[in-house]
This record gives C-alpha cells, sequence and structure tokens, in this order.
C-alpha cells in the first residue's frame, strides 16, 4: 500500500510538477533577462501614428453630455486622437428628420451641429458614421440597444439620398469645402450582422451606392468608405461591387475583436474569452491589407474603425492592468498594415445597455464614468509621448523614438496570457490578480549625444497605475464618493515613478536594468537638459 501511494504521489510531482519544481520555474523567471539594445543614429524612420489616428464613442447624442466632452478633451489632449467615430448620428434622439402633415420631409441638424462645433473646437474631426435610420425614413421597426436605433433600410432610397445629400451640403455651408474634405464617410455599421442592418448584402450595397453618390454630387474630393463591417468581413465583396457598378471608394473599413465567440452583445450579458491565439486582432488586419493590394484597387485606405480585446460592454478586461499591454502588444503586431485603428472607445459613457450602474463594470472606455484612467488610457498616453522619429529596435514588445532636440525614449512591455482555461473574462479579471515576476528587462542605449538629461520612468501594471485594483482593494462599492474618486486618482495618477538627474558622457552610453513582471509596461525618457 506504501508503494502504491508512492508511485502515485511520484506519477504526481511529474503530471502536476512539486511545489520545489514550481518554485524553481518562478526563480528562472525572476532570474531571466531580457535586453533591449538601441543606437540613437540608427533611424528606422517615421514614427506610425496610426493609434491614435481615430477613436470611438458610444452614440452622437452622448456627446452632448458636459461630462462626455470633457472627458474627450482629455483624451485628445494626453492620448493625441484626431478623429472620433460614433454611432447614432441620424437616430431620431438627434433629431434629424421628420415629415410634415403633407409628407414632405424636414430636416434638423441643430444637434449635429453643437456636437460638431465642439469637436472642431478642441481640434479633432469627425470620423463620420451615417446612420442609423430615422424612424420616419424607416421600412421596418427593428431596433437595437437601449437606446433603440432603427437599423432597416430606407422604405424610399431616394428619400435616404435626400438626407445625405441636405446633410453634407450643410457641412460644406457650416465649414466650408476644404475642412470637409479632411474627415471621412462611413457607410452604416456592421452591416453583416442582423442585429445591425435589417437588409441584404446587397441591399447595403445598394445603400452605400445612393450614399456615395449623394456625397460625390456635393464635392468629388470627399472620402467615403465602407463597408464596416464585424470581423473584418466583406473586403474583396466590397471592392468587387464598386468594380463591377462603377461605384467610388476610398478607403475600406471593418472591425475586430480579440475573443473567440460571437460579434455582438446587445445588453452586455455574453461570457466572452480572451482568444490565446498569437495573432489574434493583428492577423485579420494584415489578412485585410493583403485583401486590398491583392485587389482590382490595391492602392485604397484601410481603417479599422472598432478594435478592442473583447466586442461586450460587460468585458472586465476592459478595466484590467493587462489590457494595457495587450494594445501594445497588437498595435505593435499591425505595424503599417491600418491606416488607423479605432479603439473602442475612449469613455464608459456608453449606453448600448443602458445607463451602467457601477463605477468599474467593463466598459469599452479608457476612461470611467467619474473620468478615472485606466490602464489602457496610459498605453495610450505613452505612446504619444513617443518622438517624431523611430530608431531601428530588434525587439518584439517595444519601440524606440528620439525628437529633433535631443530627447529620447524608450516604450517596452510584456504581455502574457494569464487565462486559465475553461474560465471567461467575466469570472477571471474582477479578481485580485499580482502579477508574476517576469525576469529583468536590460536596457542598452548607444550614441546618445553627451550631456545632461532628466530620466523620466513611467509604468503600468499590477497595482500601479492600476485604479481597478485601487478599486478591489476599496471593497468595490456600487458607487465612489467623491472622496473615494480623488484618492483613486491621486493613487494612479500617471505620475512618473522614477526620476533622475543623469550624465552621459562620451562614449555615448547609457544603460539601467528594470524588473518586469506580467504585463508590465514601461515608458523610460531621456530628457535633454
Amino acid at each position: 500500500m506504501k508503494k502504491t501511494l508512492f508511485l502515485f504521489a511520484l506519477l504526481g510531482s511529474v503530471l502536476l510538477g512539486s511545489p520545489a519544481t514550481a518554485r524553481n520555474h518562478s526563480q528562472k523567471a525572476a532570474e531571466k533577462v531580457r535586453t533591449i539594445s538601441v543606437d540613437y543614429n540608427q533611424v528606422k524612420g517615421d514614427f506610425n501614428h496610426m493609434f491614435r489616428e481615430c477613436v470611438g464613442a458610444g452614440r452622437a447624442n452622448e456627446g452632448l453630455r458636459a461630462d462626455w466632452q470633457q472627458q474627450l478633451a482629455v483624451a485628445h489632449k494626453d492620448c493625441g486622437f484626431q478623429y472620433i467615430r460614433m454611432h447614432g448620428l441620424l437616430t431620431d434622439d438627434m433629431g434629424v428628420y421628420k415629415m410634415d402633415r403633407n409628407g414632405k420631409p424636414e430636416y434638423n441638424f441643430q444637434y449635429i451641429d453643437a456636437l460638431y462645433d465642439y469637436i472642431l473646437s478642441i481640434g479633432m474631426k469627425p470620423f463620420v458614421e451615417l446612420g442609423f435610420m430615422p424612424n420616419a425614413l424607416a421600412s421596418g421597426d427593428k431596433t437595437i440597444f437601449w437606446w433603440r436605433g432603427n437599423v432597416t433600410p430606407p422604405r424610399d432610397y431616394d428619400q435616404w439620398a435626400d438626407l445625405i445629400r441636405h446633410l453634407v451640403q450643410h457641412f460644406t455651408q457650416r465649414y466650408g469645402a476644404d475642412e470637409v474634405k479632411t474627415w471621412y464617410f462611413e457607410v452604416w455599421n456592421e452591416p453583416n450582422l442582423s442585429g445591425f442592418w435589417a437588409g441584404t448584402q446587397q441591399e447595403y450595397f445598394k445603400l452605400y451606392k445612393y450614399t456615395v453618390e449623394a456625397i460625390k454630387g456635393i464635392d468629388k474630393e470627399y472620402r467615403v468608405g465602407g463597408p464596416a463591417t464585424a470581423g473584418a468581413a466583406w473586403v474583396p465583396e466590397m471592392i468587387n461591387f464598386c468594380e463591377k457598378n462603377h461605384v467610388p471608394i476610398d478607403f475600406i473599413s471593418t472591425h475586430t475583436y480579440g475573443v473567440k465567440q460571437g460579434f455582438l452583445d446587445e445588453y452586455g450579458t455574453t461570457g466572452t474569452v480572451l482568444n490565446k491565439d498569437k495573432w489574434a486582432v493583428s492577423g485579420n488586419v494584415i489578412h485585410s491589407r493583403k485583401q486590398i493590394s491583392e485587389s482590382s484597387m490595391p492602392n485604397l485606405e484601410l481603417h479599422y474603425t472598432e478594435w478592442s480585446a473583447s466586442y461586450t460592454p460587460h468585458d472586465p478586461i476592459h478595466d484590467s492592468y493587462h489590457e494595457a499591454a495587450y494594445i501594445l502588444e497588437k498595435l505593435k503586431q499591425v505595424g503599417n498594415a491600418a491606416n488607423s485603428m479605432s479603439y473602442w472607445t475612449f469613455t464608459d459613457i456608453f449606453e448600448e445597455a443602458g445607463p451602467r450602474f457601477t463605477p468599474f463594470h467593463g466598459g469599452f472606455g479608457l476612461m470611467n464614468y467619474q473620468g478615472i484612467k485606466k490602464p489602457a488610457f496610459f498605453a495610450y498616453s505613452y505612446l504619444n509621448k513617443m518622438g517624431k522619429t523611430e530608431l531601428q529596435d530588434a525587439d518584439s514588445a517595444s519601440w524606440a523614438c528620439k525628437d529633433a532636440d535631443g530627447d529620447m525614449q524608450l516604450l517596452f512591455w510584456d504581455f502574457t496570457y494569464t487565462l486559465p482555461d475553461s474560465v471567461n473574462n467575466q469570472a477571471y479579471y474582477i479578481r485580485n490578480l499580482p502579477s508574476k515576476p517576469k525576469g529583468k528587462v536590460n536596457v542598452e542605449l548607444s550614441g546618445v549625444p553627451a550631456g545632461k538629461y532628466q530620466l523620466e520612468v513611467y509604468r503600468i501594471g499590477y497595482d500601479i497605475n492600476d485604479p481597478y485594483t485601487t478599486y478591489y482593494q476599496l471593497g468595490k462599492p456600487n458607487q465612489l464618493s467623491r472622496q473615494e474618486v480623488a484618492f483613486i486618482k491621486k493613487k494612479n495618477s500617471g505620475a512618473p515613478v522614477a526620476e533622475d538627474l543623469i550624465q552621459v558622457d562620451t562614449s555615448g552610453k547609457f544603460s539601467k536594468e528594470f524588473p518586469l513582471r506580467e504585463n508590465d509596461v514601461y515608458l523610460v525618457k531621456l530628457v535633454k537638459l
């Protein structure tokens, strides 16, 4: 019997690993050294800013709120976003369209004016998503979301074209053709999903044709595209339709998310699982670029007008420190394949499933209702701190840049997939998740101009610029007091975690070692004095 128990114990230690083995693995991870070597004089080219070209928001009517506008100004200032895209521009809560008693269309753009005036006033531009259907123009009563966006085709395509023509003419008169030429017009949202489009693919193509011809009738240089599909769908079909029917198209737009199942969670009730595939998200983008390059229109721009780790507004990975490293990993993998990667979304002020009842509920936003900046926000703000010139860097999880004034920046991270098998995001990322050590990163810089520098070190990770963990430590209250909001913001302010004055001698060399844990993110800046 003792011999049998011994054999079982031995077998268990082989299959599962003994505590001593686990400790050895942990010790080896802690001792591992990753070296990042960068030469100040080895230039790769201009740093690609596709990550900040556009950002998403829920719906147009939310953009009339003061807190939404305040958060957008912060996101633009800190993260550098240039365009903003949102649903519901033509939905009835924007008061755009109705019929008078004689059946004649009436147009009203006052709410849109208030929204777009604000967006332009802070230095951003609209990425105009044309949807959903005004009820007075709709062919049916099928809607989506708490705010009931009508997703049916127009009952009269000519009247739809008239609405688009009046809207774009209004934009031209109000803002000038030169300004509107810098915008993008995207036709509808995710028409390959029945939840978003009650028609067929051919009916969507018909909608696109009427729309683009109405817009180009105002000015041929206005930029129009689609199909704005979920899951990177319909790209060859869209191009083939436009070529065959001599329909203009200026760009392809589509969407991708990093979870394994589904495309739509209307009311935030779906369980999701982060995809283990290394090329989730980025693989779709690269494939879309390949589809375009092999088509009859190989030079079309490619805009991913929605992307994130998850498509549901109830996924706690959005709030987690894991999301920061995930964002950087995917953007690095995408490289130059896309002209823009629009993160969905900049704020939790987002009501597809109705108003949310807790301050951290897995919302899409870079900031929560109270304007608390999540780790994802800091990832984008770090990217925005990078210099204009990218340097050669063989490390696959970092970027190195410099500015003309001699400043230098290095952004590096670890992305580790930690989700256990048979556990979904909603059960895992709500936990307190201390990160395990991954060793050290040895940064070796050469060719640095001699002189004095201010060294600034910024960091994201478990309990560092990690407001959800602070919220967890407070007991996850359903409502936050003003004092609690102030405490969370102060503890996760994004300030440097270390600063020092250093001297680089004539050898031009600088080196420093940094401890690394799972899903840590570092930004190291050398500011020339």
